[in-house]
């Protein structure tokens, strides 16, 4: 199995991420939420445009998340896009809901956004094993 399916596997079985956002004066701010991913690793989730990962993006579309906080972990640097609505954004809406159904509750309020994360490097780290390895896309 490719390091790439590895992290997908990976990405599956963990239902939480810390996703981290600057605002544009560099202020720092991390959350605790809900996402989805696809085989080509990108990873996607909801949040309120009231929020203040939402106005961050708007400002910085870079980001940095960490999956997993036993003994296996993912770090994760990428950039986010808004998905506007339209074919795109219900197919990673209906994959997302699939993983975590209860999401399904805010996805259709009306303050609710979704962004996509393509990225730029990972890197997993077992501290069990000692396996370590990174991926620069």
């Amino acid at each position: 199995m490719s390091n790439k399916e590895r992290l997908f596997q990976f990405f599956s079985s963990h239902p939480l991420m810390v996703i981290s956002t600057v605002d544009a004066n560099g202020k720092p701010q991390s959350a605790v939420v809900g996402f989805g991913q696809t085989e080509k690793l990108e990873l996607f989730f909801g949040t309120s445009n009231t929020t203040r990962k939402y106005k961050n993006l708007n400002a910085n579309s870079h980001v940095a998340a960490v999956i997993g906080w036993e003994e296996a972990t993912v770090q994760y640097e990428g950039e986010a896009r808004e998905l506007v609505p339209g074919e795109e954004l219900e197919q990673y809406k209906e994959a997302y809901y699939t993983k975590s159904p209860s999401s399904r509750q805010f996805g259709e309020l009306p303050d609710e956004r979704f962004f996509l994360i393509t990225p730029k490097w990972i890197r997993y780290t077992d501290v069990k094993t000692h396996e370590v390895f990174e991926i620069t896309l």
